[in-house]
Protein backbone atom coordinates (compact mmCIF):
# COMPACT_ATOMS: atom_id res chain seq x y z
CA UNK A 1 0.00 0.00 0.00
CA UNK A 2 2.66 2.51 0.94
CA UNK A 3 4.42 4.02 -2.18
CA UNK A 4 8.02 4.75 -2.79
CA UNK A 5 7.87 5.83 -6.62
CA UNK A 6 8.94 9.37 -7.14
CA UNK A 7 5.96 11.54 -7.69
CA UNK A 8 3.47 9.09 -6.00
CA UNK A 9 3.61 10.54 -2.42
CA UNK A 10 1.01 13.24 -3.35
CA UNK A 11 -1.17 10.71 -4.03
CA UNK A 12 -3.02 9.68 -0.84
CA UNK A 13 -6.00 10.93 -1.40
CA UNK A 14 -7.47 9.63 -3.92
CA UNK A 15 -5.57 6.11 -2.73
CA UNK A 16 -7.55 6.33 -0.13
CA UNK A 17 -10.91 6.69 -2.55
CA UNK A 18 -10.17 3.86 -4.03
CA UNK A 19 -9.55 1.98 -0.54
CA UNK A 20 -12.76 3.60 0.52
CA UNK A 21 -14.62 2.42 -2.07
CA UNK A 22 -13.52 -1.21 -2.22
CA UNK A 23 -14.97 -1.36 1.49
CA UNK A 24 -18.89 0.01 0.43
CA UNK A 25 -17.96 -2.44 -2.41
CA UNK A 26 -17.82 -5.11 -0.24
CA UNK A 27 -20.27 -4.27 2.55
CA UNK A 28 -22.76 -4.11 -0.19
CA UNK A 29 -21.89 -7.40 -1.82
CA UNK A 30 -22.84 -8.72 2.04
CA UNK A 31 -25.79 -7.33 2.19
CA UNK A 32 -25.27 -3.86 4.51
CA UNK A 33 -26.66 -0.34 3.63
CA UNK A 34 -24.48 1.45 0.65
CA UNK A 35 -21.60 3.09 2.64
CA UNK A 36 -19.92 1.73 6.07
CA UNK A 37 -20.88 3.69 9.17
CA UNK A 38 -18.83 6.41 10.13
CA UNK A 39 -16.81 4.85 12.58
CA UNK A 40 -15.91 2.29 10.60
CA UNK A 41 -14.75 4.48 7.60
CA UNK A 42 -12.53 6.48 10.53
CA UNK A 43 -10.92 3.32 11.42
CA UNK A 44 -10.49 2.09 7.79
CA UNK A 45 -9.13 5.69 7.14
CA UNK A 46 -6.55 4.88 10.20
CA UNK A 47 -5.57 1.75 9.01
CA UNK A 48 -4.77 3.38 5.42
CA UNK A 49 -2.70 6.25 6.80
CA UNK A 50 -0.69 3.43 9.02
CA UNK A 51 -0.12 1.37 6.05
CA UNK A 52 0.97 4.79 3.50
CA UNK A 53 3.08 6.53 6.46
CA UNK A 54 4.37 3.69 8.55
CA UNK A 55 2.89 4.89 11.89
CA UNK A 56 -0.59 5.36 13.45
CA UNK A 57 -1.69 8.85 12.58
CA UNK A 58 -2.74 9.71 16.38
CA UNK A 59 1.45 8.74 17.07
CA UNK A 60 2.72 10.21 13.70
CA UNK A 61 5.60 12.89 14.84
CA UNK A 62 4.11 15.38 12.40
CA UNK A 63 0.14 14.70 12.68
CA UNK A 64 0.26 13.10 16.84
CA UNK A 65 -0.48 14.08 20.09
CA UNK A 66 -2.28 17.94 19.94
CA UNK A 67 -1.50 18.08 16.22
CA UNK A 68 -3.92 15.12 15.74
CA UNK A 69 -7.30 17.09 17.08
CA UNK A 70 -8.32 18.55 13.66
CA UNK A 71 -7.77 15.33 11.76
CA UNK A 72 -9.70 12.73 14.10
CA UNK A 73 -12.69 12.01 11.90
CA UNK A 74 -9.85 11.05 9.52
CA UNK A 75 -12.18 11.05 6.55
CA UNK A 76 -11.52 12.75 3.17
CA UNK A 77 -15.38 14.45 3.47
CA UNK A 78 -13.48 16.26 7.01
CA UNK A 79 -11.16 18.98 5.92
CA UNK A 80 -9.04 19.69 9.25
CA UNK A 81 -7.75 22.99 7.83
CA UNK A 82 -11.49 24.34 7.37
CA UNK A 83 -12.33 22.66 10.95
CA UNK A 84 -9.21 25.04 12.51
CA UNK A 85 -10.60 28.11 11.21
CA UNK A 86 -14.35 27.46 12.09
CA UNK A 87 -13.84 25.85 15.37
CA UNK A 88 -10.53 28.04 16.94
CA UNK A 89 -11.81 31.48 17.16
CA UNK A 90 -11.05 33.67 14.87
CA UNK A 91 -14.75 34.98 14.25
CA UNK A 92 -15.18 33.24 10.93
CA UNK A 93 -18.16 31.04 13.02
CA UNK A 94 -20.06 34.07 14.47
CA UNK A 95 -19.54 35.85 10.99
CA UNK A 96 -21.59 33.37 9.04
CA UNK A 97 -23.74 32.63 11.44
CA UNK A 98 -24.56 36.38 11.15
CA UNK A 99 -24.65 36.38 7.41
CA UNK A 100 -26.68 33.57 7.12
CA UNK A 101 -29.34 35.05 9.78
CA UNK A 102 -29.26 38.20 7.47
CA UNK A 103 -30.57 36.97 4.96
CA UNK A 104 -33.78 35.52 6.38
CA UNK A 105 -34.53 34.03 10.25
CA UNK A 106 -33.25 30.25 10.64
CA UNK A 107 -33.51 27.49 12.87
CA UNK A 108 -30.19 26.29 14.29
CA UNK A 109 -30.47 22.94 12.15
CA UNK A 110 -31.06 25.36 9.00
CA UNK A 111 -27.40 27.44 9.67
CA UNK A 112 -25.90 23.88 10.67
CA UNK A 113 -26.79 22.83 6.83
CA UNK A 114 -25.62 26.04 5.55
CA UNK A 115 -22.06 25.68 6.84
CA UNK A 116 -21.66 22.12 5.55
CA UNK A 117 -23.00 23.05 1.97
CA UNK A 118 -20.47 25.90 2.22
CA UNK A 119 -17.60 24.13 2.65
CA UNK A 120 -19.00 21.13 0.48
CA UNK A 121 -19.55 18.67 3.23
CA UNK A 122 -15.37 19.14 4.57
CA UNK A 123 -16.70 20.73 8.30
CA UNK A 124 -19.95 19.70 9.49
CA UNK A 125 -21.05 22.01 12.68
CA UNK A 126 -22.85 20.14 15.45
CA UNK A 127 -25.22 21.07 18.11
CA UNK A 128 -22.70 21.79 20.12
CA UNK A 129 -20.66 24.11 18.33
CA UNK A 130 -23.93 25.74 17.22
CA UNK A 131 -26.77 26.62 20.07
CA UNK A 132 -24.45 27.95 22.58
CA UNK A 133 -23.12 30.33 19.99
CA UNK A 134 -26.78 31.61 19.35
CA UNK A 135 -27.37 31.45 23.07
CA UNK A 136 -24.00 33.85 23.31
CA UNK A 137 -25.77 36.45 19.90
CA UNK A 138 -28.83 36.00 22.04
CA UNK A 139 -27.16 37.15 25.12
CA UNK A 140 -25.17 40.38 23.38
CA UNK A 141 -28.43 41.25 21.78
CA UNK A 142 -26.81 40.86 18.02
CA UNK A 143 -30.33 38.14 17.40
CA UNK A 144 -33.48 37.04 18.93
CA UNK A 145 -34.58 34.00 19.28
CA UNK A 146 -38.66 32.89 19.52
CA UNK A 147 -40.00 28.94 20.23
CA UNK A 148 -42.18 28.19 17.29
CA UNK A 149 -44.48 26.23 19.77
CA UNK A 150 -44.32 28.32 23.32
CA UNK A 151 -45.51 25.19 25.02
CA UNK A 152 -43.43 22.69 23.79
CA UNK A 153 -40.28 24.66 23.80
CA UNK A 154 -38.40 22.23 20.84
CA UNK A 155 -37.61 24.58 18.14
CA UNK A 156 -36.19 27.79 18.28
CA UNK A 157 -36.43 30.39 15.33
CA UNK A 158 -33.52 32.69 14.54
CA UNK A 159 -33.57 36.07 13.42
CA UNK A 160 -30.79 38.84 13.14
CA UNK A 161 -31.56 42.31 15.13
CA UNK A 162 -30.58 45.78 14.42
CA UNK A 163 -27.52 45.94 16.47
CA UNK A 164 -26.91 42.68 15.39
CA UNK A 165 -26.62 44.06 11.33
CA UNK A 166 -24.53 47.16 12.01
CA UNK A 167 -22.29 44.22 14.09
CA UNK A 168 -22.01 41.91 11.29
CA UNK A 169 -20.80 44.57 8.88
CA UNK A 170 -18.12 45.45 11.26
CA UNK A 171 -16.55 41.55 12.05
CA UNK A 172 -16.66 41.62 8.11
CA UNK A 173 -14.49 44.01 8.24
CA UNK A 174 -12.21 42.72 10.11
CA UNK A 175 -12.48 39.29 9.16
CA UNK A 176 -12.87 39.54 5.12
CA UNK A 177 -9.71 40.85 4.29
CA UNK A 178 -7.69 38.40 6.50
CA UNK A 179 -9.76 35.14 4.66
CA UNK A 180 -8.47 37.27 1.26
CA UNK A 181 -4.70 37.09 2.79
CA UNK A 182 -5.14 33.80 3.71
CA UNK A 183 -6.45 32.27 0.18
CA UNK A 184 -3.12 33.86 -1.25
CA UNK A 185 -0.82 33.08 1.39
CA UNK A 186 -2.37 28.93 1.12
CA UNK A 187 -1.83 29.46 -3.24
CA UNK A 188 1.45 30.43 -2.36
CA UNK A 189 2.23 27.67 -0.39
CA UNK A 190 0.61 24.79 -2.99
CA UNK A 191 2.62 26.74 -5.38
CA UNK A 192 5.82 26.47 -3.64
CA UNK A 193 5.31 22.86 -2.77
CA UNK A 194 4.52 22.13 -6.38
CA UNK A 195 1.11 20.96 -6.05
CA UNK A 196 -1.20 21.63 -9.08
CA UNK A 197 -4.87 24.10 -8.18
CA UNK A 198 -7.68 21.81 -7.23
CA UNK A 199 -11.19 21.51 -8.84
CA UNK A 200 -12.85 24.28 -7.01
CA UNK A 201 -10.78 26.54 -5.84
CA UNK A 202 -12.24 29.27 -7.64
CA UNK A 203 -15.06 28.52 -6.30
CA UNK A 204 -13.87 28.72 -2.63
CA UNK A 205 -12.52 31.82 -3.46
CA UNK A 206 -15.79 33.22 -4.65
CA UNK A 207 -17.62 31.87 -2.19
CA UNK A 208 -15.24 33.80 0.96
CA UNK A 209 -15.45 37.13 -1.27
CA UNK A 210 -19.22 36.72 -0.82
CA UNK A 211 -19.30 37.28 2.84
Amino acid sequence: MRPHRRGKWRDFWAMWGDERRRHWHERSEHGGPPGPPPPEVAHAWREFFLGFMGANAENHWAFGGRRFTPWHQGIDTFNPFLANLLSKGGGLLPLLALHFLSDQPRYGNEIMDLLSEWTRGQWVANPGAIYPLMDELEHHGLIEGKWEDPDKRTTRVYQITERGAQELERIKAVVRPKLQDTIRALELIIDGLGGEAGEGEDDAADQAASV
